[in-house]
């Protein structure tokens, strides 16, 4: 069961330019668009798309600071996207046992 806050995490995720973004953000506490543009293959104008997204999907959040927007960011939604892939993957997990369980129990049988 999936729900829209993790929707929007994944697809964020999705891209490679917003994973590189939040790894340069993680790396270097906060930074502006223009840094962030200046360690990427992309424009300024696509660095602040980007960062929309990510602001979107709850990942980053920016603030002024005198005349520029300085970004971060917001581990929260991160760790909500883990633990539901946490419970994702130990439901899967149960249900593997089970079906072991049969198959050890019918190759017993014959």
């Amino acid at each position: 069961m999936t729900d829209e806050p993790v929707d929007r995490v994944l697809t964020a995720l999705a891209d490679p330019t917003r994973r590189q973004l939040l790894d340069l953000l993680a790396a270097h506490g906060s930074a502006t668009a223009t840094t962030l543009a200046g360690q990427l293959p992309v424009t300024r104008q696509a660095v602040v798309k980007h960062l929309s997204v990510l602001d979107a999907a709850g990942l980053v959040t920016g603030a002024r600071v005198g005349r520029e927007a300085r970004y971060e960011v917001r581990p929260a939604a991160l760790d909500a996207t883990a633990r539901w892939m946490a419970a994702l993957a130990s439901d899967w997990d149960r249900r593997l046992v089970r079906i072991k369980r049969i198959a050890e129990a019918a190759s017993h049988e014959e």
